[in-house]
């Protein structure tokens, strides 16, 4: 089997690392799932590196794992990026349109991108992504391709994704370490959404939100085009620390807490339920209300909830988004936070899980693996286009082949 029809995601969260292990075809079908790995993360916070050591080891151990479930060795890997210190910006490229008969080539627009993403960076920051929202020829705006269209000025509205180059190198120390090379490394907000959003929902207009342990990624899509994409710095793990404050316990005793009795909803809970802490772990004594626990868990999730409220405000799209939001990450899976979503976001809510993917689906039907199945689905996206081009990437068995292609900044246009 050619190594370049395997694809791997490897999702690096604060809690946990996902590695998923993926088979394409020359037709860039579905990905059929063939490993999956996913271990405890103990070496970052928010989203960044805090220990080398320990992310070296959790990422060989995750990586090890995966290898054994797919049967395969893995070289190269797709990786996840969050924390922060992730600053998106809008940025306008302008070209005049290079043909005589004023006819927009791909040229035009690689050129007219490549303007947008020439601004002004800091030293200790570089630019992770430059996605295009639209185009516009001679001041007709909203174009989606404006390819083999005729004009003479060519302007892109671009949305530049910008990160803290300290955080990112850490990164890729740890990966490095670990014996791996890196393929390409995504926004992990972008990844969640390309796995869980359909394009209709693109279209209508939506938020997706991605409920990690240390971080909250947010995307907002509206007529297929990219609105806005940030990372909060507050997650899933924050619950558990409140409920450790709360009980006076441990952190383990806190998370098992939470994932047995959580619950977003303090008014569905009745006053007379109760929590034996000693049916948890026998060493343990006392009972707890399970109403006061659970307002715990309601109080924080308000909080994100609130803050991601704040993000659609600074775009005009709070309450605004027909196709409502789609959770997905680990954090989605808390009993009631559909209903409470609903009721803060005033938005339709539902559980994303990863789209277009084949294989062991039973493993990873679940909203927590959507950020390493969309690093995926995002390359073979890239792959598909470069082949549409005649540029195929390499290992794909259909001529020659190149490392990198430019046309990975598409992955959301319609």
């Amino acid at each position: 089997m050619s190594k370049g029809n395997i694809i791997v995601g490897l999702d690096i969260g604060t809690c946990y690392i996902r590695t998923v292990v993926a088979k394409i075809n020359a037709d860039y079908a579905k990905p059929q799932i063939i490993g999956i790995s996913k271990v405890p993360s103990f070496g970052l916070r928010r989203g960044a590196v805090v220990d080398i050591e320990e992310t070296v080891k959790n990422i060989s151990q995750s990586i090890q794992e995966a290898e054994r479930s797919s049967g395969l060795p893995i070289e190269r890997v797709l990786v996840s990026l969050s924390g922060n210190h992730i600053i998106p910006k809008i940025s306008k490229g302008v070209v005049a349109v290079s043909r005589a008969d004023g006819e927009v080539s791909k040229e035009d627009v690689e050129r007219a991108i490549k303007a947008a993403s020439a601004i002004s960076v800091p030293q200790n920051r570089e630019i992770l992504h430059t996605i295009p929202r639209n185009f516009s020829i001679d001041n007709q705006e909203g174009i989606k391709e404006p390819v083999g269209m005729n004009g003479v000025r060519l302007e892109v509205d671009a949305l530049i994704i910008e990160g803290a180059v300290p955080f990112i190198k850490n990164l890729r120390k740890c990966i490095e370490e670990a014996g791996l090379d890196i393929e390409e490394m995504v926004l992990a907000p972008l990844a969640a959404s390309r796995a869980a959003l359909s394009k209709r929902q693109k279209e209508l207009g939506v938020l997706s939100l991605d409920l990690g342990g240390g971080t909250v990624g947010l995307t907002v899509f509206e007529e297929g085009e990219i609105v806005h994409s940030y990372v909060l710095p507050i997650g899933s793990s924050y619950i558990t620390n409140d409920i450790a404050i709360g009980i006076r316990s441990n952190i383990d005793l806190a998370e098992k807490v939470k994932l047995e009795y959580g619950s977003a909803l303090a008014s569905e809970i009745s006053k007379k339920d109760i929590i034996d802490l000693s049916k948890l772990e026998p060493e343990e004594r006392g009972i707890i209300p399970r109403i006061e626990m659970v307002s715990m868990i309601e109080a924080r999730l308000c909080e994100i909830l609130e803050l991601v409220n704040n993000e659609l405000k600074k775009v005009d799209r709070q309450g605004l988004l027909p196709a409502g939001a789609v959770l997905s990450g680990g954090g989605a899976k808390i009993p009631g936070l559909v209903d409470l979503a609903k009721r803060e976001l005033k938005l339709p809510v539902q559980i994303g899980f990863p789209l277009e993917i084949e294989g062991a689906i039973d493993e990873i039907d679940d909203p927590s693996f959507a950020t390493a199945i969309g690093l995926m689905l995002w390359n073979m996206d890239k792959r598909a286009r470069s082949n549409r081009r005649g540029i195929p990437l390499p290992g794909i068995p259909i001529g020659s082949t190149i490392r990198t292609i430019k046309g990975w900044f598409q992955n959301f246009l319609p």
